[in-house]
Order: C-alpha cells, then structure tokens, then sequence
C-alpha cells in the first residue's frame, strides 16, 4: 500500500470518527462509520490491505533500482 492510500485510509477514519463523535451521524451508521473507521485505521497503519492481496492491487510507485 502506498504513502498517499495509508495517508488518505487515515484520514477518512479520522473524520469517519469524528462525525460519529458530534453526532452527525448517529444509530446503525454510525455503527458502519466506526467499524470503517477502525479498519481503516488498522490497514492504513499496519500498510496491508487484504482485498488489495486479494484482487492483487498494488498502489506503491514502480520500484527503484539501485
């Protein structure tokens, strides 16, 4: 997973979490936004995306050669 998906994973988590925080969103979706939210938190940080592996995408740049 590349800098620019984990950094936009986190983002999203963060205002996913927040809107749940004010109250925005409230009830089952909000539900859904927390558990979005924390997966995204996970793979953002970890690097790892399970349905990327699955469907073999890849959004890391083109690899360097030293």
């Amino acid at each position: 997973m590349g800098r620019t998906d984990r950094l936009i994973r986190l983002i999203v988590a963060v205002i996913g979490g927040l809107l749940v925080y004010f109250n925005v969103v409230s009830g089952t979706l909000a539900y859904i936004f927390l558990a979005l939210a924390s997966i995204f938190i996970l793979t953002g940080l970890v690097g790892f995306c399970p349905l990327y592996a699955l469907f073999g995408m890849n959004t890391c740049g083109p690899k360097r050669k030293e």
